[in-house]
């Protein structure tokens, strides 16, 4: 019989909540047969949204009650004070008693990243997790980018830490053998950028188990010209939600002009749909609601954050990201790798 993947859901969590959450966890459950589902969060709010489920995947579905939801406004210091009997803790803390296999929330990004820290502790040999994502390129490959705001000051050795562990990604995820890694910096040349950049690449050339190719620049995140690309998480929240951003514009201008050809005659009709529906199909892979979700790497434990507006698609993306990454055995296979890389590297 095969066994169950068990994953925890914040289901309180995002801008909608559960409105968004639970359709995105059927739609989840659906398309894995093997997956069980912990919906961590108000009972009653849950259950009025699981009316229209079928039976089957009630049966692979269990809600967990919690009395409060973090809010998102909230300030991480006094939140993680006040975070018993919250969605998120519970669902965090299912973790850490081996009753699920990982965490997926939308909630506030600073208390999720602390409250993980604090439940499920770093893996040793990293001083603070990071967040991290896979983003397509364009030569239909994958990059791996971290970290992207859970440490906005980084030192030295943080940048290596991220460096050995975006690789090991990029190797199990992406099946990249010996994957190029590159730190995000303002230029190429060896003396641009921060201290803490320059002397991560002086070290980064040494380590001979890392692939390491030198400088990036933010222009070439989706060209493919490395398979991880490591930054602080100031400059990383920063490069994705920019990228995001413009993507989203440039699909509702596509949306938009789609409307407005309505007016010409049927043959320019034809002629400006063809041209439109060729860019967008073209730039499809690029939806940011295909690749939500960002893993919190460096934990004894596996956590995704959602986009806190993701909706019902996006919101399952995260859900499939946790399942990657528990059967793929990330974390300890992080933990294995830095006891080698860095005893090597001392």
């Amino acid at each position: 019989m095969t066994k169950n993947l068990i994953i925890a859901l914040d289901a309180m969590s995002g801008d909608i909540g559960p409105r968004v959450t639970l359709p995105a966890a059927l739609q989840a459950l659906e398309s894995n047969p093997t997956l069980k589902l912990l919906l961590v969060g108000q009972p009653k709010a849950i259950k009025s949204l699981l009316t229209y489920a079928t039976a089957e995947h009630i049966s692979r579905v269990e809600i967990v009650p919690a009395s409060y939801v973090i809010a998102n406004n909230k300030k991480p210091s006094i939140a993680i004070r006040n975070s018993k009997e919250t969605s998120m803790r519970i669902a965090i803390e299912l973790v850490k008693k081996g009753q699920a296999e990982a965490c997926v929330s939308a909630g506030n990004t600073g208390v999720l990243v602390g409250l993980s820290r604090l439940i499920l502790k770093s893996i040793k040999g990293i001083d603070k997790p990071a967040l991290m994502t896979v983003l397509p390129n364009q030569q239909k490959k994958q990059t791996v980018v971290l970290d992207l705001g859970a440490n906005i000051n980084c030192s030295s050795k943080m940048l290596i830490q991220f460096a050995i562990m975006g690789s090991i990604i990029s190797e199990e995820i992406n099946n990249n053998i010996k994957p190029k890694v590159a730190l995000l910096n303002i230029g190429e040349e060896e003396n641009k950028g921060l201290d803490n950049i320059r002397e991560a690449s002086v070290i980064l050339k040494k380590i001979t188990s890392i692939n390491y190719i030198g400088y990036l620049e933010s222009n070439e995140l989706l060209t493919g010209k490395t398979d991880v690309l490591v930054c602080d998480g100031f400059s990383g929240n920063i490069l994705l939600k920019t990228m995001e951003g413009v993507i989203r514009v440039v699909f509702s201008f596509l949306n938009s002009t789609n409307d407005m050809i309505k007016n010409h005659n049927c043959f320019i009709q034809i002629f400006k749909k063809i041209i439109i529906n060729r860019i967008t199909n073209h730039f499809l892979y690029l939806n940011p609601d295909q690749y939500n979700g960002a893993s919190i790497l460096g934990l004894r434990g596996i956590v995704i954050k959602s986009h806190g507006s993701a909706n019902e698609k996006a919101f399952k993306s995260a859900i499939n990201q946790a399942i990657q990454i528990i059967n793929k055995q990330v974390p300890e296979k992080i933990t294995a790798r830095l006891n080698i890389v860095l005893h090597k590297s001392d």
